[in-house]
């Protein structure tokens, strides 16, 4: 692939996801508003970008993967944003995860300079996105797609192309649904085997593995035995996830009932000051009400 690449957002996915474009290859220009955070890429080969508009500017093809909606907003068409910078037929993939609507609206305002868009969601957590492992969820025409292919194999395993402008962000929201409710079932069965008195090592070794096994028991109950709050994804990362789960819901007229309270639950969690913890400490909640933790034994 001879495009010059942008990489703009180089937190706890972008800089794995970065690093594994700039292994595959590919000229990468990166930028990130701490700028501390360029440095490790920059040693290795990539080139520090001054603004988004400058990544732009140097890039055929920009890579973006920030927070929230706003964020994303600010990047691509603030005062320094990328389309003040992009040339005509310039490609734009967000895969930060954020609003489905706004992502359809900023897919419109660069299409009228002509700038391309998809939206391409990522979940896989940091060490997907360290592994290049990440599956990849995208928006958008079916060429740009197309284009963008040997990008997205360097930086995920699994990649589908889900519809138009939006399909991506939707089917992100799908799988935090999913994800949220794995948490809660895993956190609920941790507690009943501490309440139950039985090995929790030899509970997970026999389960992990069968029916009820799922990436997040396989990835996280571990963690929550250990007591290991590290994050693969924070708190606040799944809480504003949720945020947007909930207003599509709302727009949608669908009842999310187990979603509604996993969010309430790290509501409660935010409040504490855990928001920086892996989401996997959900479990702290029900701890609370529970009134014992979880202790593997010795």
């Amino acid at each position: 692939m001879s495009e010059r690449l942008g990489f703009i957002g180089l937190g706890i996915m972008g800089q794995g996801m970065a690093a594994n474009l700039l292994n595959a290859g590919f000229p990468l220009t990166v930028w990130n508003r701490t700028v501390t955070r360029m440095q490790d890429l920059v040693g290795q080969g990539a080139h520090a970008g001054a603004s988004p508009a400058d990544v732009a500017e140097r890039s055929d093809i920009v890579v973006i993967c920030v927070s929230d909606t706003a964020d994303v907003q600010e990047v691509v068409l603030g005062e320094h944003g990328v389309i003040h910078g992009a040339r005509s037929g310039a490609l734009v993939i967000d895969c930060s995860t954020i609003s489905p609507q706004a992502t359809r609206d900023m897919a419109l305002a660069l299409s009228e300079v002509g700038i391309f868009m998809l939206d391409a969601p990522v979940s896989g957590g940091s060490e997907g996105a360290a592994k290049g492992a990440l599956s990849i969820m995208v928006g958008g025409e079916r060429e740009q797609f197309e284009r963008a292919l040997p990008l997205f194999q360097a930086m995920g395993k699994t990649i589908t192309h889900i519809g138009g402008h939006g399909a991506g962000q939707t089917a992100k929201l799908v799988n935090q649904v999913l994800v949220v409710g794995n948490c809660i079932a895993m956190c609920e069965a941790l507690l009943f085997a501490q309440a139950g008195g039985v090995d929790l090592q030899k509970t997970y070794n026999a389960i992990s593995q069968g029916a009820a096994g799922s990436w997040m028991f396989t990835n996280r109950a571990p963690q929550i035995m250990q007591r290991d709050w590290r994050p693969g994804f924070t708190i606040d990362l799944q809480q504003k996830d949720l945020r947007l789960v909930l207003e599509a819901a709302d727009d949608l007229g669908v009842p999310l009932p187990v979603t509604s309270l996993v969010f309430q639950l790290y509501r409660t969690l935010q409040m504490q000051g855990s928001g920086s913890d892996g989401n996997h400490a959900l479990v702290k909640a029900l701890e609370h009400l529970a009134g014992f933790v979880i202790e593997p034994k010795p």
